[in-house]
């Protein structure tokens, strides 16, 4: 009985992915769209998970894109340019607080291989501020700020529900390692 469970289900999926790759990737992303994100992130030095007794915001990041220019390579690969926004702070006890607030500008590489499923690959080059408070009751208080050019690779998906909304998934640097999140597209 087991053998023939693991036999259907071995050739489910090869139907499933030969029906996939048999119907015509059309490109999600064309000349003139325009997205706009929205992303929960997770992971990340500021995130407070490497400390103990310490809270967080959770990493929120906005990003907008626009395609300027389709059938790149084929017809299933597109160009994009844009640019992100995010931040997120830690918290420990009452005397360290961080914040970190990342703005960025992006380019990517769209490609289709399924229908529906937008993939691509990019590189943002940005400013990451973090500035810090420090309050001990026997020194007093202390701030600081301080800032860098970052150079950043990331890779992402997303999966279009209608023919303007998506949720997406995207790793690399940011305001987080990993995000999460909705698209828009008009």
């Amino acid at each position: 009985m087991k053998k023939n469970f693991t036999k259907m289900a071995i050739i489910a999926i090869a139907a499933l992915t030969m029906s996939m790759t048999a119907q015509a990737q059309m490109p999600t992303f064309n000349n003139g769209d325009n997205l706009v994100s929205f992303g929960i992130g997770f992971g990340g030095y500021y995130t407070g998970a490497f400390y103990n007794n310490a809270s967080s915001i959770p990493a929120i990041s906005f990003y907008y894109e626009k395609c300027v220019k389709d059938n790149l390579f084929d017809d299933k690969s597109s160009l994009g340019i844009g640019g992100m926004v995010g931040y997120t702070s830690a918290k420990w006890s009452d005397y360290w607080k961080v914040s970190n607030t990342v703005i960025g500008v992006r380019g990517a590489l769209h490609y289709a291989f399924v229908d529906k499923l937008d993939t691509y690959a990019g590189l943002m080059l940005g400013y990451n501020i973090v500035s810090w408070n420090y309050y001990s009751s026997w020194i007093g208080g202390s701030s600081n700020s301080s800032s860098a050019v970052v150079l950043s690779g990331f890779l992402g998906a997303r999966y279009y529900f209608t023919d303007n909304v998506a949720a997406f998934a995207e790793v690399g640097y940011g305001v987080a390692n990993i995000n999460l999140g909705l698209s828009l597209k008009f």
